[in-house]
Order: C-alpha cells, then sequence, then structure tokens
C-alpha cells in the first residue's frame, strides 16, 4: 500500500513539475505575481501648445526662404579626355592646403562632369558662379530649386577674381536673390552658406564671419575676401554666403583643407566685389583695369638696407620697368621705390596692384616716388591691364 502511495506521489510530482517547466519557458507571465501586458491602455504626455505656423526661436528660416530658391546647381561637363590641371588656391596645381568648393570626377572618365553652385541674382536669368566652376567647361546645365533643368551660356568671366557670369532662358524663374550690403557686415555676425555640397543637394550650413579683407591668400589676383567657419564642402563654389536677413553679401569661393573637407577656414568673395566685375562683364564683356608696366617687389629689411633707406620706410621697390610701358614713358625707373598712388599709401605688392587696377585705361595716375633718398612725383597714364595667361 505504502509503495503504490508512493509511486502514485512521485508519478503527481513529475507531472506537475514537467508542467511547471512548459510554462515557465512558454508563459512566464503567468507564474509572476505582477502581471506583463504587451499592450498600455492609456499614456498622459506634456506637450507644448504653440501655432503651429510660428518660427521657432533663434530660427533662421526666414533668411533661409527668401534666399534658397535664387541658388542653383550647376552641372558641367568637358569632352577632353585630358582636362587642364586646376589651380589651386595658392596659384599651383594641386595644392593640398587650399581647395575650391568643387566636385569632380576621376580625370581618365569621359566625359568629365563636374559641379558647383551658383546664384541667381536678377529676373532676366543671370546668374553669378566661379570662374573655376565653368572655365574648362563644354556645357552647362543649370538646375533650379523646383527641379527644372536649363542650358546655360556664358556672359564672360573673370579668373583674377574668379567671376563668371551665366544666362538661362526660361519663363517664371524663381524671385532672384537681394544684394546685401558690405559696410553693415561685421566681424562676429552669424552668416549662412548655401550651396550643393557633394551633390546631395540643396543644403544649408550657419558660421559667422572669421575675418573681413583678407588679401594675402594666394587664391587670386585680386582678393579682398569674407573669411568664415560656416561649413562649406566640395561643390559649394559659386554658391550664396548670406546675412541672417536672406541678403546676398559674397560667392562662396574656397577652403583651406587638408583633406578636401570642411576645416572651419573658408573664404568668399565680398558681394561689392562681384556686383563690380558682373556689372563690367555684363557691360563691357570683360573686365578692364588699369596696368603700369612694372615689376614690383615688397621692401624687407636688407633692400632697406641697400637701398640706404630708413628701417620702417613703407613702399614697393620696382625691381623691373618695362621699356615702352605706362610707367617707363613717364618717367619711372628700376629701382624707385613706390610709396603712394594718388596720394594713397602703398604698403605693398599687392596693395599697388589694387591701386593701379581701379586706374582707367587712359587715366592719369600720380605715383610719390623714393628715389635715391629723394622724393619725387611722377604722373604716368595707365594703360590696360594685359589679359592674365591661363595656359599651365
Amino acid at each position: 500500500m505504502i509503495n503504490r502511495l508512493w509511486l502514485l506521489f512521485a508519478q503527481t510530482a513529475t507531472i506537475l513539475l514537467a508542467a511547471w517547466f512548459i510554462v515557465a519557458t512558454l508563459k512566464p507571465g503567468w507564474l509572476s505575481n505582477t502581471e506583463i501586458n504587451s499592450t498600455v491602455e492609456s499614456v498622459t504626455l506634456k506637450e507644448d501648445a504653440y501655432d503651429s505656423n510660428a518660427i521657432n526661436p533663434g530660427s533662421y528660416y526666414g533668411a533661409v526662404k527668401k534666399s534658397m530658391p535664387a541658388v542653383v546647381n550647376i552641372f558641367t561637363s568637358q569632352t577632353s579626355k585630358k582636362p587642364k590641371a586646376r589651380k589651386g588656391s595658392s596659384g599651383n596645381a594641386g595644392d593640398p592646403l587650399f581647395k575650391f568648393f568643387f566636385g569632380e570626377q576621376a580625370p581618365d572618365a569621359e566625359p568629365i562632369s563636374s559641379l558647383g553652385s551658383g546664384v541667381l541674382v536678377s529676373p532676366e536669368g543671370i546668374i553669378l558662379t566661379n570662374h573655376h566652376v565653368i572655365s574648362d567647361a563644354d556645357d552647362i546645365d543649370v538646375a533650379l530649386a523646383d527641379g527644372r533643368k536649363l542650358k546655360a551660356k556664358i556672359i564672360g568671366s573673370d579668373p583674377e577674381t574668379d567671376i563668371a557670369v551665366l544666362k538661362i532662358d526660361t519663363k517664371q524663374l524663381p524671385p532672384p536673390i537681394t544684394f546685401g550690403k558690405i559696410e553693415s557686415v561685421r566681424v562676429g555676425d552669424v552668416v549662412l552658406a548655401i550651396g550643393n555640397p557633394f551633390g546631395v543637394g540643396q543644403t544649408v550650413t550657419s558660421g559667422i564671419i572669421s575675418a573681413m579683407g583678407r588679401d594675402h591668400v594666394g587664391i587670386n589676383t585680386f582678393e579682398n575676401f569674407i573669411q568664415t567657419d560656416a561649413a562649406i564642402n566640395p561643390g559649394n563654389s559659386g554658391g550664396a554666403l548670406i546675412d541672417t536677413r536672406g541678403n546676398l553679401i559674397g560667392i562662396n569661393t574656397a577652403i583651406y583643407s587638408n583633406n578636401g573637407g570642411s576645416m572651419g577656414i573658408g573664404f568668399a568673395i565680398p558681394i561689392n566685389l562681384a556686383k563690380q566685375v558682373m556689372e563690367s562683364i555684363i557691360g563691357n564683356g570683360s573686365v578692364t583695369r588699369g596696368w603700369i608696366g612694372v615689376e614690383p617687389q615688397n621692401l624687407n629689411k636688407e633692400l632697406l638696407d641697400s637701398l640706404g633707406l630708413p628701417i620702417g620706410t613703407t613702399g614697393v621697390l620696382l625691381s623691373g620697368v618695362l621699356e615702352g610701358g605706362p610707367a617707363a614713358k613717364g618717367g619711372v625707373r628700376p629701382g624707385d621705390v613706390i610709396t603712394a598712388v594718388n596720394s594713397n599709401p602703398t604698403k605693398d605688392v599687392r596693395q599697388l596692384l589694387n591701386q593701379i587696377a581701379q586706374i582707367g585705361p587712359g587715366d592719369q595716375a600720380n605715383l610719390k616716388i623714393l628715389r635715391k633718398n629723394k622724393e619725387f612725383e611722377i604722373k604716368i597714364l595707365a594703360g590696360r591691364r594685359p589679359k592674365p595667361n591661363l595656359k599651365n
């Protein structure tokens, strides 16, 4: 009798243990005192009460909405198998320190396709961009913000400031961008960069004005850059740099970079210079600048000692004067030091270049000269600056 009871108990315990194992494995929630539900009957959330049409505090939405439709993508193609080496920002092909905001395929691709940006500046279809975006192009397509793609023609370009002017013909163009005043731009101002980086589509980045009047960068012949830390990358060349009102204050041109990407040092051509070049190209087909035919050299301590000039003397030494050129005809000699042009002090070669370029061909230039420690004033008639030699 006892054996039968023990056998029955053992069988019952085994069955219960097996049932517990199955339930614990497949339905563990049945064994818990706390009920586990896979659904929640109600949740209370706290949401801010605001107008969905209102702009968030500190947002630049208004500036972007105003200006972004005027920023276009530029696609160029070249059929040549061996393209010219593109000039780096220091004037040397392939300079690793400076990169134009410009994307292109490998040199062995055919046809070679490149990508840049541009800014629609007038209802007549005038577009501002960089010269290096379109310089070697056989075919130029412009994609508008609304998706339309149009053929563009080159009105003209100026390699020495890296500005180019294009034109598209179509109906119902988006509103052109509004030009800002460079006089209102200050270091520390918030700015926005709009372009097509890496071909991903229109992109907006923000930063501040880091510096104004950068003119010894070594990118262009005539420089007066806005420096910004707004993130800008390949494909942004020719795009817009705008203020927080949505007004155009610069044309993005190049970055300082060791790897081709943004490192927080970007350069834009100020809108006053871009506008001046654009108006000259539209009106005359090219940019006309003054020229006097000299080979200038910056002064240093060794040169001052050899010339017998006191330390601190500012000016530009003329190491050569072109025979028959405007300066030579006016009586300028090699070894002269130009200290001022039209009563404006001349501190270095870059400044002399800009001063002479602003004088119209045929107009008079008054040069203040140091010659053997004696000061003279020489009047010359400026000539026309020759077109730059773009051959590598």
